[in-house]
């Protein structure tokens, strides 16, 4: 599991560290990791470190002395490193002392050539977009070099992922110690490129963020035994579709009967279109171990979300069974409920406006569980998975190409499945949407939203036998 931390665990974890270590010993730790960091990608880039032009950008912190101390490191080994500051005035003097000993150079504009650029402008506790020294520094990254961002890239919010204003896009991320919830959460995440986490020694504890992986969702899934039955392994129902959506219908019992329950029941007016398409599907009323309302629903029917919810199954609700949602009624179940909102929907809920949301995701998630005291998964470029207390999942599966009309209702039903296999409201909404994501990778693009649910079989078995 990949877990990230908030800047205030991360800090408090560097003090308690830094008290039982020589004065800069950490610092040199992060250097030597980022150092080594740069190597390789110079080693891919252009075949070694020896005569690069290394171009450090460097702020007034701690940040900026990381960068020093590894462009010292790589002066050493033959680099040409030439060091750009924010502020000449304000430079880490232990970091500029060692870059000048190893023969780099202080410049004041940012040089038209290099191979790498290090960002080193702001660290973790950088709050609000980059200040107009700063940004005027990234503006001049020549085109097509490759950067590299010291921990974070300067102008994302460590602890939650947003931008607030001009912002570092990097290729790639050496994060020290721990990964932060900016560095996996959009609009952050998509400026990191691909992170590099170096290990400094730091002892955290409980994350505030976790992203799943193969062997954690391999431990997951429910599995049928030799003594199992279709109704030991779960009855998931599907309450969805219309008369002017009957495909979300068909699509949300396609990703159910492929979430691993034993037998997927249908209750609704489409059900001649899911007959036709998926001959296994029960219909009308029975008993079930979780529902699945919303999807295609159509206006007029929030009686039938209501009535689900009065019972004692699990419920997920998804996009129309969202509408006018009784906050009250779903805090005092006892059954597991998990909505599944995308921003628009999650907007609606909370009364504010759907940019607020996107800009704001990790809040925006945690506010919803903490109202409507369920589970939430909400939809979108990252998918977010809150429950209560517990860390935030990051789904780091999925493909721009599930932005397409009826994934979300293939989502719904597979984890609607996996809710009736007797998975918790947070553990299928994650579960569900690394399966979903991988389904989508697999089924390449442009995909349309039943191939996802085809490949669904397929990307089971990858977190099986990756």
């Amino acid at each position: 599991m990949r877990t990230a931390y908030s800047v205030e665990t991360v800090r408090a974890a560097e003090r308690e560290l830094m008290a039982r270590l020589p004065e800069g010993a950490l610092m040199q730790r992060a250097a030597a990791g980022l150092a080594a960091a740069c190597a390789g990608l110079l080693r891919r880039t252009r075949g070694g470190v020896y005569g690069a032009r290394v171009v450090l950008l460097v702020g007034p912190g701690d940040n900026g002395g990381d960068a020093l101390y590894a462009g010292a490191r790589l002066a050493r080994r033959g680099a040409a490193v030439t060091a750009v500051p924010m502020d000449p005035e304000r430079m880490h003097p232990g970091g500029l002392a060692a870059l000048r000993a190893a023969g780099g150079r202080l410049v004041r504009a940012v040089p038209q050539r290099a191979d790498i650029v290090l960002d080193g402008l702001l660290g973790i506790g950088g709050r609000g977009g980059l200040r107009p020294a700063a940004a005027a520094l990234v503006e001049r990254i020549p085109p097509g070099v490759p950067v590299v961002a010291v921990d974070l890239p300067s102008g994302v919010d460590a602890d939650t992922g947003e931008v607030a204003g001009p912002a570092v896009t990097a290729d790639v991320t050496v994060a020290f110690g721990a990964y932060k919830p900016g560095l996996l959460i959009d609009p952050g995440a998509s400026r990191a490129g691909a992170v590099h986490l170096v290990d400094i020694g730091l002892e955290l504890p409980s994350p505030q963020v976790e992203a799943l992986q193969h062997a954690d969702v391999a431990g997951l899934l429910p599995e049928p035994t030799a003594t199992s039955d279709k109704y030991r392994r779960g009855v998931v129902g599907i309450v969805a579709g219309s008369a002017q959506y009957p495909g979300a219908a068909v699509l949300a019992v396609a990703g159910a009967l492929r979430g691993g329950a034993g037998a997927v029941r249908y209750v609704g007016p489409a059900a001649e279109a899911v007959l036709a398409r998926y001959p296994e599907t029960l219909i009308g009323p029975g008993r079930v171990q979780a529902w699945v309302v919303g999807p295609g629903l159509g206006e007029g029917r929030a009686g039938e979300v209501a009535e689900l919810l009065a019972g004692d199954a699990a419920v997920l609700v998804d996009a129309d069974g969202l509408r006018g949602l009784d906050a009250a009624a779903l805090r005092a179940r006892s059954a597991p409920t998990l909505l599944t909102p995308h921003a628009g929907e999650a907007a609606a809920l909370l009364g504010v406006s759907r940019e607020s949301v996107e800009a704001g995701r990790l809040d925006a998630v945690r506010v919803l569980t903490q109202r409507y005291g369920a589970a939430v998964l909400l939809k979108g470029s990252t998918t977010l998975v809150a429950s209560g207390g517990a860390a935030v999942r990051v789904n780091p599966t999925g493909t721009p190409w599930l932005a397409t009309a009826g994934s979300g209702d293939v989502l719904s039903g597979l984890t609607g499945s996996l809710l009736a296999g007797g998975l918790s409201g947070a553990d299928a909404g994650a579960v569900g949407a690394y399966l979903h994501g991988l389904a989508a990778r697999r089924a390449g693009g442009p995909l349309l939203a039943h191939q996802v649910a085809e490949a669904l079989p397929a990307a089971w078995r990858d977190t099986r036998h990756p």
